[in-house]
């Protein structure tokens, strides 16, 4: 039996639903909002694309390898995609990845909600032990955005993947472990509810 089974997780900025066929054209308005296929550093899908890239996330699915979620934010339109990812059950360990938000809800709330309720999952339902994140070394906005989350960097593996465009990954590895969950889940709550 795949772990983990399909959520729904929702909160006051942002709503994951488990990915369908039938979110396609709004993931692809979402895609647009900021032509986020165009980055060099990311694989995000462009909308001629995103019908594969949602038969590929629920294949992953199948195989047991991923859990791929639609976003929502808080009026209820779609604003992007995330996943766990690289499942590990035998070891409860996950990586939040493969996750990508129209331009209109950057530096929103929305990613902070996103993460406290797919971290609060894998830490309290899952009873993982960590939970992971991946960028491109080089993707500035993705890693100040996972160190305020609070996650550690565990490190930096060279060379680690072959890009779209031919040039070598390096990939940059954080993480999150159950011991840390506490602290991390009050940061992320002060955040949520800080005056701005």
């Amino acid at each position: 039996m795949p772990w983990p089974d399909p959520v729904t997780l929702s909160a006051t900025h942002a709503t994951l639903r488990p990915l369908a066929p039938e979110h396609h054209d709004a993931l692809c308005a979402a895609a647009r909002d900021g032509e986020l296929w165009r980055l060099w550093y990311t694989s995000v899908p462009a909308p001629e694309g995103m019908a594969r890239e949602i038969e590929r996330r629920l294949a992953l699915q199948a195989a047991g390898s991923m859990l791929p979620f639609t976003v929502f934010d808080g009026a209820g339109r779609v604003a992007g995609m995330s996943s766990y990812m690289n499942i590990d059950a035998a070891h409860r360990r996950v990586e939040i990845g493969s996750t990508w938000y129209a331009a209109r809800v950057q530096r929103s709330a929305l990613n902070t909600q996103c993460k406290r309720l797919l971290l609060g999952h894998a830490f309290e339902q899952l009873d993982c032990i960590a939970v992971e994140f991946r960028t491109h070394r080089l993707n500035t906005q993705s890693r100040r955005a996972i160190e305020r989350l609070g996650a550690q960097l565990d490190g930096v593996l060279r060379a680690h993947q072959i890009g779209r465009d031919g040039t070598l990954r390096d990939t940059a590895v954080y993480s999150i472990t159950a011991a840390e969950w506490p602290t991390v889940r009050s940061h992320l709550d002060w955040q949520l509810t800080r005056p701005r």
